[in-house]
């Protein structure tokens, strides 16, 4: 059954305006939600907004004391044993392991996407609570009176300290140590983006490359001016056989591009493209 493109241009709008906000003033389960709208145009949206306000109403309730130790135990609690979040380890390359609504649907995903229902959480009762940069499995930040935990979403909420993150990267196939940049925090676009960057990868892991354009281009109403999303949906969409949309992405790309070699390289591109056009 098709969506209604009404309920479409709604979300496509929501996305659009969020890509024009401050990076701190972005909603970040709202617009994680509208991504997974856009897939999934027939779901009810207010049942899942209905759902975040419910975790963040159980955990306001759920919390006993102000310290660090009380806020980490009641959002562990509440995420992974009162609504049994987990991470998917047994079919972690599924596509809807990063689409919020399937997501909550199922209680389980990737990382990324359990960390924004707990970014969600922490952050509607004011708490300080951030993503971090860490490469391959993400990992949120808790702060209260001037001390900080980090916190594995993927798995129960646990607390990591620098041996855990040391084993992740082991995992990951790096032997090198934790970095400081490994504790960087990751804004509102720059999560939400790692967040869809998850689809698109398995969608052309599985050589769709229709379906991966169409995430680059829901990625680009949050990030409109993201140089390397632009030259990469200009690479898809050449592979895709859209010449005239990958020429349009590539000269985007282009223009965004603040490192000389990589305009030199989109405005080479480009011109093998207008090439294949005439």
């Amino acid at each position: 059954m098709a969506g209604d493109p009404l309920h479409l241009s709604a979300t496509t709008d929501f996305l659009r305006a969020a890509g024009a906000l401050p990076d701190e003033m972005i909603d970040i389960g709202a617009t994680a939600l509208a991504f997974a709208a856009l897939d999934c145009p027939d779901l009810p949206l207010d049942r899942y907004q209905a759902h975040l306000r419910e975790l963040a109403d159980t955990l306001a309730e759920s919390v006993t004391g102000q310290s660090l130790a009380d806020r980490a135990a009641a959002l562990g609690e509440v995420m992974a044993h009162r609504f049994d979040y987990q991470g998917d380890a047994l079919t972690y390359d599924a596509q809807e392991n990063a689409n919020l609504m399937r997501v909550i649907d199922r209680r389980k995903g990737l990382p990324v996407a359990l960390g924004i229902l707990y970014l969600h959480a922490g952050r509607a009762q004011g708490w300080t609570i951030d993503g971090l940069n860490f490469p391959g499995h993400f990992l949120i930040r808790l702060e209260a009176a001037g001390q900080r935990v980090v916190i594995d979403p993927f798995h129960a909420g646990r607390l990591v300290d620098v041996h855990d993150m040391r084993d992740l990267l082991k995992r990951m196939g790096s032997n090198r140590e934790v970095r400081p940049e490994d504790y960087a925090v990751a804004g509102n676009r720059s999560i939400l983006l790692r967040l869809q960057n998850n689809i698109k990868q398995r969608a052309l892991a599985a050589d769709d490359t229709d379906r991966a354009a169409a995430v680059l281009r829901s990625m680009l109403l949050l990030a409109p001016l993201h140089a390397g999303a632009w030259r990469e949906l200009g690479v898809v969409g050449a592979q895709a056989g859209n010449l005239q949309e990958a020429a349009r992405a590539t000269e985007r790309a282009a223009e965004l591009s603040r490192d000389a070699r990589e305009r030199h390289d989109a405005l080479a591109f480009l011109q093998q493209l207008r090439q294949r056009l005439n």
